[in-house]
Protein backbone atom coordinates (compact mmCIF):
# COMPACT_ATOMS: atom_id res chain seq x y z
CA UNK A 1 0.00 0.00 0.00
CA UNK A 2 1.17 3.38 -0.95
CA UNK A 3 0.26 6.29 1.23
CA UNK A 4 -0.29 9.56 -0.45
CA UNK A 5 0.98 12.43 1.62
CA UNK A 6 -1.19 15.49 1.36
CA UNK A 7 0.61 18.77 1.34
CA UNK A 8 -2.59 20.66 2.22
CA UNK A 9 -3.28 20.98 5.90
CA UNK A 10 -6.38 22.32 7.50
CA UNK A 11 -5.92 25.65 9.27
CA UNK A 12 -5.10 29.28 8.62
CA UNK A 13 -1.97 30.77 7.27
CA UNK A 14 -0.36 33.81 8.81
CA UNK A 15 -1.44 35.97 5.86
CA UNK A 16 -5.08 34.91 6.23
CA UNK A 17 -4.95 35.65 9.93
CA UNK A 18 -3.49 39.13 9.30
CA UNK A 19 -6.17 39.91 6.70
CA UNK A 20 -8.89 38.79 9.12
CA UNK A 21 -7.44 40.93 11.94
CA UNK A 22 -7.18 43.97 9.63
CA UNK A 23 -10.81 43.62 8.55
CA UNK A 24 -11.94 43.20 12.15
CA UNK A 25 -9.95 46.29 13.20
CA UNK A 26 -11.49 48.38 10.42
CA UNK A 27 -15.00 47.34 11.49
CA UNK A 28 -14.19 48.14 15.11
CA UNK A 29 -12.98 51.64 14.19
CA UNK A 30 -16.09 52.28 12.07
CA UNK A 31 -18.45 51.17 14.83
CA UNK A 32 -16.58 53.27 17.41
CA UNK A 33 -16.90 56.38 15.25
CA UNK A 34 -20.61 55.76 14.68
CA UNK A 35 -21.13 55.29 18.42
CA UNK A 36 -19.27 58.53 19.23
CA UNK A 37 -21.38 60.45 16.68
CA UNK A 38 -24.55 59.09 18.28
CA UNK A 39 -23.35 60.12 21.75
CA UNK A 40 -22.43 63.63 20.51
CA UNK A 41 -25.86 64.06 18.89
CA UNK A 42 -27.58 62.93 22.10
CA UNK A 43 -25.54 65.36 24.22
CA UNK A 44 -26.30 68.24 21.86
CA UNK A 45 -30.00 67.42 21.93
CA UNK A 46 -30.00 67.11 25.72
CA UNK A 47 -28.14 70.41 26.08
CA UNK A 48 -30.57 72.27 23.82
CA UNK A 49 -33.54 70.73 25.60
CA UNK A 50 -32.39 71.56 29.13
CA UNK A 51 -31.64 75.19 28.19
CA UNK A 52 -35.08 75.59 26.59
CA UNK A 53 -36.89 73.94 29.50
CA UNK A 54 -35.14 76.02 32.16
CA UNK A 55 -35.48 79.24 30.18
CA UNK A 56 -39.19 78.77 29.57
CA UNK A 57 -39.85 77.78 33.18
CA UNK A 58 -37.98 80.79 34.58
CA UNK A 59 -39.62 83.19 32.15
CA UNK A 60 -43.12 81.89 32.94
CA UNK A 61 -42.46 81.86 36.69
CA UNK A 62 -41.20 85.45 36.71
CA UNK A 63 -44.07 86.69 34.52
CA UNK A 64 -46.63 84.90 36.70
CA UNK A 65 -45.28 86.37 39.94
CA UNK A 66 -44.92 89.90 38.53
CA UNK A 67 -48.50 89.79 37.22
CA UNK A 68 -49.89 89.04 40.69
CA UNK A 69 -47.62 91.52 42.51
CA UNK A 70 -49.05 94.14 44.87
CA UNK A 71 -45.83 96.16 45.23
CA UNK A 72 -42.44 96.28 43.52
CA UNK A 73 -39.85 97.02 46.22
CA UNK A 74 -36.69 96.62 44.13
CA UNK A 75 -35.82 98.11 41.63
CA UNK A 76 -37.14 100.96 43.73
CA UNK A 77 -37.62 103.74 41.15
CA UNK A 78 -38.98 104.03 37.64
CA UNK A 79 -36.09 103.59 35.22
CA UNK A 80 -33.86 101.90 37.81
CA UNK A 81 -32.08 98.67 36.91
CA UNK A 82 -31.05 96.03 39.43
CA UNK A 83 -29.89 92.42 39.57
CA UNK A 84 -32.44 91.66 42.29
CA UNK A 85 -36.22 91.70 42.04
CA UNK A 86 -38.01 92.22 45.36
CA UNK A 87 -41.81 92.10 45.13
CA UNK A 88 -44.67 91.76 47.59
CA UNK A 89 -47.54 89.38 46.86
CA UNK A 90 -50.39 89.24 49.39
CA UNK A 91 -48.12 90.61 52.12
CA UNK A 92 -45.31 88.09 51.46
CA UNK A 93 -41.91 89.19 50.10
CA UNK A 94 -40.56 87.34 47.05
CA UNK A 95 -36.91 88.06 46.24
CA UNK A 96 -35.36 86.83 42.99
CA UNK A 97 -31.56 87.04 42.93
CA UNK A 98 -28.48 85.26 41.67
CA UNK A 99 -26.43 83.22 44.09
CA UNK A 100 -23.29 82.46 42.11
CA UNK A 101 -24.69 81.06 38.86
CA UNK A 102 -28.03 79.91 40.27
CA UNK A 103 -31.27 81.87 40.30
CA UNK A 104 -32.80 81.69 43.74
CA UNK A 105 -36.21 82.71 45.03
CA UNK A 106 -36.44 83.67 48.69
CA UNK A 107 -39.94 83.63 50.15
CA UNK A 108 -39.81 84.90 53.74
CA UNK A 109 -36.84 82.83 54.98
CA UNK A 110 -37.21 79.85 52.62
CA UNK A 111 -34.77 79.70 49.69
CA UNK A 112 -35.57 77.84 46.45
CA UNK A 113 -33.22 77.25 43.53
CA UNK A 114 -35.20 77.80 40.35
CA UNK A 115 -32.83 76.58 37.65
CA UNK A 116 -31.84 72.93 37.31
CA UNK A 117 -28.43 71.52 38.20
CA UNK A 118 -27.63 71.21 34.49
CA UNK A 119 -27.71 74.95 33.78
CA UNK A 120 -26.25 78.23 34.95
CA UNK A 121 -27.88 81.66 34.92
CA UNK A 122 -26.07 84.90 34.07
CA UNK A 123 -26.77 88.48 32.96
CA UNK A 124 -29.82 88.74 35.24
CA UNK A 125 -31.34 92.23 35.08
CA UNK A 126 -34.59 93.78 36.21
CA UNK A 127 -35.60 97.26 35.04
CA UNK A 128 -38.63 99.01 36.46
CA UNK A 129 -40.67 100.79 33.81
CA UNK A 130 -43.57 103.09 34.62
CA UNK A 131 -46.60 103.88 32.54
CA UNK A 132 -49.44 106.42 32.54
CA UNK A 133 -52.08 104.30 34.27
CA UNK A 134 -49.93 103.88 37.39
CA UNK A 135 -49.32 100.16 36.99
CA UNK A 136 -45.63 99.49 36.83
CA UNK A 137 -43.99 96.97 34.57
CA UNK A 138 -40.70 95.17 34.93
CA UNK A 139 -38.38 94.48 32.02
CA UNK A 140 -36.44 91.33 32.83
CA UNK A 141 -33.61 89.54 31.11
CA UNK A 142 -31.31 86.61 31.75
CA UNK A 143 -29.13 84.07 29.97
CA UNK A 144 -29.37 80.32 30.49
CA UNK A 145 -26.22 78.28 29.75
CA UNK A 146 -25.93 74.50 29.72
CA UNK A 147 -23.23 72.83 31.81
CA UNK A 148 -22.89 70.11 29.14
CA UNK A 149 -19.72 70.77 27.15
CA UNK A 150 -20.08 70.24 23.41
CA UNK A 151 -17.48 70.35 20.67
CA UNK A 152 -18.70 73.80 19.58
CA UNK A 153 -19.03 75.17 23.12
CA UNK A 154 -21.86 75.23 25.62
CA UNK A 155 -25.45 75.80 24.52
CA UNK A 156 -26.92 79.11 25.74
CA UNK A 157 -29.97 81.25 25.15
CA UNK A 158 -30.83 84.77 26.26
CA UNK A 159 -34.33 85.72 27.33
CA UNK A 160 -35.85 89.17 27.67
CA UNK A 161 -39.44 90.26 28.16
CA UNK A 162 -41.60 92.77 29.95
CA UNK A 163 -44.18 91.80 32.57
CA UNK A 164 -46.73 94.12 34.10
CA UNK A 165 -48.83 94.31 37.21
CA UNK A 166 -52.53 93.60 36.80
Amino acid sequence: MIKKVSSFRKGYTLVELLIFMAMLSILLVIFTQIFSLIVDARLESESTSIVAQDGNYLLNRLMYDVARTNTINLPNAVGATDTTLDITIDGVNYVYALNGTNLQLTVNSSVYQLNSIGTTISDLTFKRIGNDDGKDTVQLGFTVTSKILEAGGSEFKSYQTTAGLR
